[in-house]
């Protein structure tokens, strides 16, 4: 049985929280997978609770989602799009916090394209925050989702193989999954290009692997990640073209495969990049439900946090 309440105020990353707090939310995430899937879809639980989402970098999945969440709680909903504020004039990120702190916000949704930008901001402000992406990082509740989308289909995470496949480097969900997926008993392994892959990741305990048809043999589940271009300030690979052709996932491939594998990704898909419209389509692909299950952890993760205020 899960502890009753969360272990920490704040969700700033994976690494904050343990295996207890993990149980607690998927446990809250099933009761709240229930509720979206009514007639009404509504509960009163936060009513009285106003959040702020404040977008440092531009997201609409995460965003829509977390707002969606909110409002599937009753909370009241302040979004803040910081691309079109006073930031770009120069304001600092506690001036702006404080700004809208002093309009009385309970709970902060952040992204932020500065790694630790949350935990900055958690020892400064009086308010809870929830990290919805640092930098190259973390981004735990896409961690969290991920991990209970694999429990939803294989019933347990437990002495599962997952393969993160791709962009390593300026993955912030990659982290996050690596620690979560560890804290819950799977083993995990990464594959890509040597030059997507950090030097010393071996050190979290992972298993590498350059070769894509060997890592997707070994695994029970692949989560395809998104080539980040606009992280990149250097060339990683001499072509979308030659990556595709070397780490992309076709219907040929999995069904070349030993046995039947799931296909994850965390959205938004470069379709014929990373997997093809056929992959990403198939009856092994658990996509769609990862979106639908990021409304109900991210539902869960904001009633635990505003149930200990």
């Amino acid at each position: 049985m899960a502890a009753e309440k969360l272990s920490t105020r704040h969700l700033l990353g994976i690494k904050d929280i343990n295996r207890n707090d993990i149980e607690l939310i998927f446990e809250t995430a099933d009761n709240f997978k229930e509720v979206i899937n009514r007639p009404i879809k509504k509960v009163p639980s936060l009513r009285d609770i106003t959040i702020a989402n404040i977008f440092f970098e531009n997201s609409t999945r995460t965003k829509l989602s977390f707002e969606l969440a909110e409002k599937r709680l009753s909370a009241d909903v302040v979004n803040f799009a910081a691309s079109s504020s006073s930031v770009s004039k120069g304001e600092t990120l506690i001036d702006t916090v404080n700004n809208i702190l002093s309009m009385k916000v309970d709970m902060v949704v952040m992204r932020h394209p500065y790694a630790g930008a949350g935990q900055f901001l958690s020892k400064h402000v009086k308010a809870q925050i929830v990290n919805a992406g640092d930098g190259a990082h973390e981004h735990p509740t896409q961690a969290l989702l991920d991990a209970f989308s694999i429990r939803q289909k294989l019933g347990d995470v437990a002495s599962k193989k997952v393969v993160i496949v791709g962009d390593i480097l300026h993955s912030r969900v990659a982290i996050s999954n690596i620690l979560c997926l560890q804290r819950l008993g799977a083993e995990v392994m990464v594959c890509g290009p040597t030059t997507l892959i950090p030097k010393h990741i071996h050190q979290l305990g992972v298993k590498v692997e350059h070769n894509l048809i060997k890592a997707l043999n070994w695994c029970d589940v692949a989560n395809m990640l998104r080539i980040q271009l606009e992280r990149q300030d250097i060339k990683y690979f001499p072509s979308l073209r030659e990556y595709a052709m070397m780490y992309g996932l076709n219907k040929q491939i999995l069904d070349n495969l030993d046995k039947e594998i799931i296909v994850m990704h965390p959205g938004p898909i470069n379709r014929g990049v990373e997997i093809t419209s056929d992959v990403a389509d198939s009856k092994q692909s658990i996509i769609l439900e990862q979106v639908e299950n990021g409304v109900a952890v991210r539902m869960a993760v904001l009633y635990l946090l505003a149930s200990q205020g």
